[in-house]
């Protein structure tokens, strides 16, 4: 295969980067990066909107971006806004506005798909990754908006959240507080554990986590610069930032930049991060700390070259969206004996019906969640099981989920107990398009049936088939046992599927003779 030239571009709260790279199938090299300072986060996290003056100078520097892509003759980009373009209150406009000066499109990530990106940049560092999550370990993802932890345990990604506590706001209240560097330790301090301290006692509960991998801009730089006094380059324990903190206080701003070998102008906010993971690991009762060095665009690179089928990753992302389904389902006291049984006949018609449905890999992951978290609402109310699913899906975050691919597993999760919504009434209340729309009526349709086949929730059926021929889908399942309610509830089900698919459901039952 002939070597391509991707270009990796984030617009992030606090810079723009781009990262040029040679992909094969040798694996990715990276040939340039080139950053540009831009603070857009101050103005979006405190008005909802950015000035005409960060406008023009983003758009100055994106030319430029592609005036080098040019010269490295680059023939695929992607470029990814965060949080300071999310939290934007004329997102559409800006982008538009953007794309029309400066030729580049800019996809917005929601917050799990950036932290999903990033955590795939560490993954696909190899066996670095796969033996520091042999033992229980946090990633800490800080970005300038908000921070993401991701607790790994016995190799399975188990919890995922996102706190308010990003290095620019951190810095933007502060600056509103007039306070001096001691006081701002203090206040660091008292900010992280308002939030920290909840996490703890409602995610780490007695669990010890050893180790915590670190994603940001300020102090993995620090920590893989070979001059500083440590075994390991990118690696930390706890007592190197009790020494950090000394010399932030005991030597000037400036003497310190030289030494450590820091832009003068980022120092606030190293020390903002410095203290952020600091107080962390002391929550957390971590001993070491990794930095691996990536960045979102190692993420996005990585993500191309899987995509094209340039490289293969060795762990299973997809089984990480699964774990985290999971751990929802148990937090909110879901019976994973009946998922496991909807999951399994959903499925199984899924992939028989694949020539009415039309759908992919990825709408069957969106499926199996959906049979996952089925009866997550029930923790709140039996009554209206459908609403409070939808309500814990859409405010849980699901790592590696887009927003829309969250509401299509909500949506599937809420009509499989309530009456469907047509387009027309449910885009009252949702953004969700007609494509969108399309794979949520798919999903229900087919996730009624599996539960239609298991309404008596006693997992009855040792075997089921199906046959699709002509106009009817034939179902057949091998038991013994009375179906006489499965039998009675499923035309309710069947219905729906047949005005879906214009196929009609049929329930067959076949009965095993004892020898």
């Amino acid at each position: 295969m002939a070597v391509r030239t991707f270009a990796a571009i984030d617009v992030g709260s606090f810079e723009l980067s781009m990262k040029i790279f040679e992909v094969s199938r040798r694996g990715m090299k990276e040939i340039d990066h080139i950053r540009r300072e831009i603070n857009m986060g101050t103005e979006s996290y405190t008005t909802g909107k950015l000035s005409y003056e960060r406008v023009e100078e983003l758009c100055e520097a994106l030319l430029a971006f592609s005036d080098i892509m040019k010269t490295y003759r680059v023939s695929d980009y992607a470029a990814y806004g965060t949080s300071a373009i999310r939290e934007t209150e004329n997102t559409i406009i800006l982008l538009n506005q953007i794309e029309v000066r400066t030729g580049i499109h800019i996809q917005v990530l929601s917050n799990s798909e950036q932290r999903f990106l990033d955590y795939k940049s560490i993954a696909f560092q190899g066996e670095g990754f796969l033996k520091i999550i042999e033992n229980p370990t946090a990633i800490v993802d800080i970005g300038g908006g908000s921070i993401q932890i991701s607790l790994f345990d016995k190799d399975k990604l188990v919890s995922t959240q996102n706190m308010k506590l990003g290095v620019l706001r951190l810095q933007e209240r502060l600056r509103h507080m007039n306070a001096g560097v001691k006081q701002s330790d203090d206040l660091i301090t008292e900010l992280v554990d308002s939030q920290m301290l909840t996490y703890k006692k409602l995610y780490l509960k007695d669990r010890e986590i050893r180790n915590i991998i670190i994603v940001d801009d300020y102090v993995s730089m620090l920590l893989r610069k070979k001059s500083l006094e440590h075994e390991m380059t990118g690696y930390a324990g706890r007592e190197l930032f009790e020494k950090f903190e000394k010399a932030y206080h005991s030597q000037r701003t400036g003497e310190l930049a030289k030494k450590w070998d820091v832009p003068e102008e980022n120092m606030p906010m190293l020390h903002i991060s410095l203290m952020l993971l600091k107080r962390i690991m002391e929550i957390m009762g971590a001993e070491l700390i990794w930095a691996p060095g990536v960045t979102l665009c190692d993420g996005i690179a990585y993500e191309y070259a899987e995509k094209n089928k340039i490289v293969a990753a060795s762990h299973d992302f997809e089984q990480d969206i699964i774990a985290c389904a999971q751990n929802i389902s148990k937090r909110y006291r879901g019976s994973s004996k009946r998922s496991a049984t909807l999951e399994q006949i959903a499925l199984h018609i899924f992939d028989h019906t694949r020539k009415i449905h039309g759908l992919g890999r990825r709408e069957r992951l969106l499926l199996q969640l959906s049979t996952i978290l089925h009866d997550c609402g029930k923790y709140i109310s039996m009554v209206n099981l459908g609403e409070c699913s939808y309500s814990i899906i859409m405010a849980t975050e699901i790592i590696g989920l887009s927003h829309k691919e969250r509401e299509i597993v909500a949506n599937v999760v809420k009509f499989n107990h309530l009456e469907f919504d047509y387009y027309e009434e449910m885009a009252r209340y949702s953004t969700i398009d007609r494509e969108a729309y399309l794979v949520v009526a798919k999903l229900t349709a087919i996730l009624r049936l599996a539960n239609g086949l298991d309404r008596s929730h006693k997992q009855k059926f040792k075997d089921v088939r199906t046959t699709l021929k002509d106009d009817k889908l034939i179902i057949t399942v091998d038991t013994n046992e009375d179906i006489t309610l499965e039998k009675g509830l499923f035309d309710a089900r069947a219905g729906f599927f047949q005005e879906v698919y214009n196929v009609r459901p049929v329930i067959k039952q076949k009965r095993t003779v004892n020898g």
